[in-house]
């Protein structure tokens, strides 16, 4: 057997090694959970980029609103909420 030949497995044996102690850090001595634990933090990271772009929408959209001062929605112009009777004209004097 070579030096090349032992350095390399050497180096492999190490890699794997790290490679063990490192899953057994992470998810300890029950392996048959790793993809049902690795499917359930990609599910909540979905929901929190989710409700961080919603937040990032609505956001947007108040502060839009605030700087331009008008609504899309509704009147540009604001409408008065006391109502005075229309003046009708009809031409003939009115007697008092």
């Amino acid at each position: 057997m070579s030096a090349q030949d032992y350095d390399s497995q050497l180096l492999e044996s190490v890699a794997v090694r790290r490679r063990r102690l490192r899953d057994a850090v992470l998810f300890g001595a029950q392996r048959q959970r790793r993809t049902l634990d690795e499917r359930h933090g990609k599910v909540v990271a979905g929901i929190v980029l989710g409700a961080v772009l919603c937040a990032g929408c609505v956001g947007w959209s108040f502060v839009s609103h605030r700087i331009v001062g008008k609504s899309t929605y509704g009147p540009s112009v604001p409408v008065s909420t006391t109502s005075q009777p229309p003046a009708t004209s009809t031409g003939t004097p009115s007697a008092r």
